[in-house]
């Protein structure tokens, strides 16, 4: 059975989210309060089933890596004439995302701000720097970094791999 990589993507996320669940719960199956005296009813839902899961959910986890890492870097895309094994291409949006952070920052400062009084002299703080040119900047890489993302999750959807989602689905 195929799915799809945005699929695969989303149930690796599910996976986690059922993995992390499951650890959290294991103090529920392996302690129980009583008064002193009494016999702990055991759940029916026992650690050793717990622990099954999880190893199943594991291996599911580690298979589903291995594909969409595979996928990744077998699979190309074009942006801006410019072809790129997905994973660059990941990587490449999660540098603009940095970089527009970096502009919108410097674009949010104020050109020249009143600093503080020293005596007889006012200082004011003057950036070195156009804000306004950041901030323009900053808006045309966030739509460049939203056109990359776009090309990917489109791709996404092209690439099928080979893991069976009927445990999940």
């Amino acid at each position: 059975m195929a799915i799809n990589l945005a699929e695969a993507v989303k149930l690796k996320s599910i996976i986690m989210k059922k993995i992390q669940e499951l650890s959290h719960s294991t103090h529920q199956l392996t302690h129980v309060i009583i008064e002193k005296g009494e016999q702990p009813t055991k759940p029916e839902y026992s650690l050793e089933m717990l622990e099954d899961e999880l190893k199943t959910l594991r291996k599911d986890s580690r298979k589903l890596d291995a594909l969409i890492y595979r996928a990744n870097i077998d699979h190309t895309i074009t942006f801006n004439d410019e072809d790129m094994p997905i994973v660059e291409a990941i990587e490449l949006a999660n540098q603009l995302r940095a970089e527009v952070a970096f502009c919108k920052q410097l674009g949010s400062e104020e050109k020249e701000s009143y600093y503080h009084n020293s005596g007889d002299a006012m200082l004011y703080r003057v950036a070195l720097f156009e804000p306004m040119k950041y901030r323009n900047r900053a808006n045309e890489l966030e739509k460049e970094a939203h056109r990359l993302s776009n090309t990917i999750n489109a791709k996404n959807y092209q690439i099928q791999i080979d893991f069976d989602d009927s445990n999940y689905f």
